[in-house]
């Protein structure tokens, strides 16, 4: 069983309402439907549908001693996810499977609870959307998309691509935290006999211990530091991300918001003066999912308790459409142009 506060979830979903009937003037809380992980539900069979879930759980960020608050974050992205319009063919579904609540449970036993729904979403046939909570729901996240993989092949190939400020390769010898995730999946994958891939990009020096950059140098993580992103070309960024996603089978996107300058994204676990701008990040996230092997999404450390104008929210409902949207003109079921700032 999955437990989820579905009916909560449901009611974030409001806003601007242009017109009932005219389906080129939805927005997405007019569209989106209840899906309840619970029951048997037959796999989806239109040409494509999403699934959004919540995390609510900072535990991981308070035990790797960043600001809590994260918890909150789905009911706030949700609400600006509400009026981003309908930019995709009425053939396309949305649906929210809730909120996985972790207050009186354990992280591990949440992030057990979000790999069961994740897998859930596979394998209903529908494109995982997961809205952190600390990101210890990247981990849960995995669970799923593993556990989904191995039901077709014992040593899936699933590669990661990480915009983060922060390795998260931290050692877990006493408890896992939000900083230690992919150092756990790294020994799952060594345990597995698994190819480890890892991509971090926006790393910033000055977030990161020494012993950090060698733990990723130890694992053969190659990673972008945030400068370099800056710096570079974005011709030679993407050189850098195909030689990764090309020797992967799947490719999974997470998104840690504290990547993003502090001009952008005030509210977050742990904000960065010299972050990235997000028109920076945007064009390299919808160039992976063009490589048709993305296969779940999830944004992460958005804490509304620190955030001005809801801006850190709005952003992530922002990076979530584009990742909608650039899903659906892969498939030609786009209905906006090319010119469009976001898609």
């Amino acid at each position: 069983m999955v437990l989820t506060n579905y009916e909560s979830a449901m009611s974030q979903w409001q806003g601007r309402v242009d017109s009932e009937t005219d389906y080129d003037s939805f927005r997405w809380h007019q569209w989106v439907q209840e899906l309840d992980l619970n029951k048997d539900n037959k796999p989806f069979d239109g040409p494509q549908g999403f699934c959004i879930i919540g995390f609510c759980s900072e535990q991981g960020v308070q035990r790797n001693k960043g600001r809590v608050g994260a918890a909150l974050a789905p009911e706030f992205i949700r609400r600006h996810m509400g009026n981003l319009p309908c930019t995709f063919r009425d053939s396309v579904k949305l649906y929210d499977a809730g909120n996985i609540l972790c207050q009186e449970i354990t992280m591990e036993e949440g992030q057990r609870l979000l790999g069961i729904a994740v897998r859930k979403i596979l394998d209903l046939n529908l494109f995982p959307i997961i809205l952190g909570g600390g990101h210890e729901t990247t981990f849960g996240h995995y669970q799923g998309q593993l556990n989904y993989e191995l039901e077709k092949n014992d040593k899936p190939d699933i590669g990661i691509v990480n915009f983060d400020a922060h390795f998260d390769l931290r050692p877990y010898d006493t408890r896992p935290s939000s900083g230690s995730m992919f150092r756990q999946i790294a020994d799952i994958c060594s345990e597995r006999g698994m190819k480890y891939g890892y991509l971090p990009m926006g790393i910033q020096k000055h977030s990161n211990t020494v012993s950090l950059f060698r733990t990723a140098d130890a694992l053969g993580v190659k990673y972008v530091l945030a400068k370099d992103l800056r710096n570079a070309s974005l011709a030679d960024i993407l050189e850098k991300v195909d030689t990764f996603t090309y020797g992967h089978e799947k490719v999974y996107l997470t998104v840690c918001t504290d990547v993003f300058s502090s001009a952008f994204a005030p509210g977050v676990s742990a904000p960065q003066a010299t972050g990235l701008d997000p028109e920076l990040v945007l064009p390299i996230i919808k160039h992976i999912i063009r490589t048709h092997k993305v296969c779940g999404f999830d944004i992460c450390e958005i804490s509304p308790r620190f955030d001005q104008d809801d801006t850190t929210a709005s952003l992530g409902a922002v990076i979530a459409f584009s990742v909608v949207n650039t899903i659906c003109r892969l498939k030609d079921l786009a209905v906006i142009t090319e010119t469009d700032m976001f898609g």
